[in-house]
Formats: C-alpha cells, structure tokens, sequence
C-alpha cells in the first residue's frame, strides 16, 4: 500500500521538486499550500513531470482548523514534510513578527496533531543558519548552534527546539532534521525550478535574470573577506540531490530504521565555491555573460561555509550527485523557458 505524505508549501520551490521524487518512488501526495510566494500552475509542472497530479488544499497552515480538515478529508497520512516557511533574511528583519507567527505557528499546529491522527513522522526543512559563522569548515552535525543572525535564522533553531522537546515529552512521533546548505537549480525537464514573486532574494535567479537581460547586473556583497578570491564561500546543492534526500529520509522514519526517534543531517556536497567561482562556472557551462559589480558587505553574511556530509552519505545513504556544471544549466534553461512562456 502506498504512504500518504501531507507535503506543506508543496508548490514551492524545494516544495514541489520533493513532490515529484515522492511520487516517482511510490507514494501518494497531497499538498497544502496557501500561494504567498508559489504558483498555482507548479502543479501542471509536477503532473508533466510524473503523470500524477497531487491533490492540492489551498490554505495556511497557521490554522489549526484548516489543518485537521486536511487530516479529516485525506485519511491515513503517515508523514509530513513540512516546507511552509517564510524564508527571506533580510524581509525576516524587517517583518519579524510575520516570521515568528508564519514558521512557528505551522510547525505548532502540525505536531499537535500529529498524535491525534496517527501521523508517524515529520521531515523538517532546516538551515545552516543554525550554524552562524562556523568556527571550522566543512561543518559537521556536532558544529555548535550559533546565535541566530536573524528571525528567519532563529525560527529555524527555535523550530528545532520546538521538535526536540516534544518528542522528548513522550509524543510517539519520529522527526529527521534536515540542515540544508544551498539549493540551487532547477528540474532537469524544465517543468519546474525557483520562481520568486518579484525581486529575488536569492542568487541563482537573481543571476540567470541578470545573464537574461531582466536586471541590469548582479551584486556581489564584498571581494575583501578571508577567501581566494575575496568574494564569500557556500555549498550550492542541486535541488533535485537535495529533494531526494527527503525521501530516502521519510522512508528511513516510516520503516522504523533508525531507534533513533529524532536525527538530524546536514544536506551538502561537501565542496565550497564562492560567488566569483559560481558566476565563472554558470558563464562557462552556459555561454552566457554575467554582467557584475562588487559592492560594499551586506550585513549579517557568513564568510564561508560548506557541509561535511558524511553522516547523510553514511547512515542515510544519500549523496548529492549533480555536477555544478550541470546544474546552473538547468537553472539556465528553467529561466529561458520562463521567457519562452511569457512569465519573465
């Protein structure tokens, strides 16, 4: 019989390329999603992609209500992977209160009724924010938690807080951890990849809508930190590597693998490249120029920061696999096929 995994915030970008690697290896998903930073045709993406079209709650996750009408309506979920987070730094700063009521009232809700509905196990999408600045690299799971730079970086430690006193309360539930490095990329298929609503925070589609002429350059945040080229140092894994990992995660969780009621990894590739070195391999892989300047620091940036992910390699058996090369070509070819489809 196939898991039913509920999947929060299941349009969005890691969202729905979870949802795709979910259905590919056998299970059943139904999303929930209230659209505040996704798009409702991602589901056409994900139903090219795999021939199934996931069931899809439009609602916010902040209800409690709304939530045990899922749970009512599509009996027998046994997992949950939840992704409905507000995630920008520097909008976190700036409207925390959003962040606070948004990322730890979904997470609230979700675990409380997890018992009430038999619900087994939670995937939790975490950061490497909960690390700070590390104090060596690459980083390991045993790295101390730093004080969060930001709220969006503290929900993410307060989350984890959150997960581990319940489950120490007693709960029978089982949670995995997953602290993601950076997700870049897109699907190879070109059905779906990173849409942000208006200006993007993030890198990659900053630079691909640069190198496709919709912003005149991209910024990079200083070329005077304690690296090769100046320029700051992360671990950019594909999205498609990283949506895997929360499959092979849930299974390990609804097949009683582990004794282990709560375990924590680290998603990377182990390899760190800075700003500089990315922009020379998107312009290399692809053909295309990227017209950039340096500027000043942006505050609260981390110098460098890259994953040791043995732990993930060795107990869950999960490698991140997709050369850099081939992944800013499929983040390439997601932003021409935007274009070709008139949305930008």
């Amino acid at each position: 019989m196939k898991h039913k995994i509920l999947v929060t915030g299941g349009v969005g970008y890691i969202g729905s390329h979870t949802t795709v690697e979910l259905i590919n290896a056998g299970y059943e998903v139904v999303i929930i999603d209230n659209l505040s930073n996704s798009n409702i045709n991602v589901l056409d993406g994900i139903e090219k992609i795999t021939g199934v079209r996931p069931a899809f709650v439009e609602g916010d996750c902040t209800s409690i209500e709304t939530l045990r009408k899922v749970f009512t309506e599509y009996k027998g979920i046994d997992g949950i992977i939840n992704f409905a987070a507000s995630k920008a730094v520097g909008e976190s700063v700036e409207k925390p209160l959003l962040y606070y009521r948004n990322n730890l009232l979904t997470l609230i809700n979700l675990l409380d009724l997890m018992p009430e509905f038999g619900v087994k196990g939670i995937v939790f999408s975490s950061s490497c924010t909960v690390y700070g600045e590390p104090d060596e690299n690459p980083v390991t799971e045993k790295a101390p938690i730093k004080p969060a730079t930001s709220p969006y970086g503290n929900t993410k430690q307060v989350s984890e807080e959150i997960i581990t006193d319940y489950i120490h309360s007693g709960v029978n539930i089982k949670s995995i951890l997953l602290r993601y490095f950076n997700p870049v990329g897109a699907h190879p298929s070109s059905e779906i990849g990173e849409l942000p609503n208006g200006v993007p925070n993030n890198l990659i589609p900053y630079l691909t809508q640069t190198a496709i002429g919709i912003r005149k350059e991209l910024s990079v945040f200083g070329n005077d930190y304690d690296t090769p080229d100046g320029s700051c140092i992360r671990d950019f894994i594909d999205v498609v590597d990283l949506a895997k990992a929360h499959v092979v995660a849930m299974e390990r969780m609804l097949e009683d693998k582990s004794e282990e009621r709560l375990e924590v990894f680290n998603l990377g590739t182990g390899n760190g490249l800075s700003v500089l070195q990315l922009i020379d391999v998107f312009e290399k892989s692809t053909g295309v120029k990227v017209p950039h300047k340096i500027v000043g620091r942006r505050a609260g940036d981390i110098e460098k920061v890259w994953a040791n992910p043995e732990k993930a390699n060795n107990v869950l058996g999960w490698k991140a696999e997709t050369p850099i090369e081939e992944t800013m070509r499929n983040a390439w070819n997601w932003q021409m096929k935007l274009r070709e489809r008139g949305i930008m």
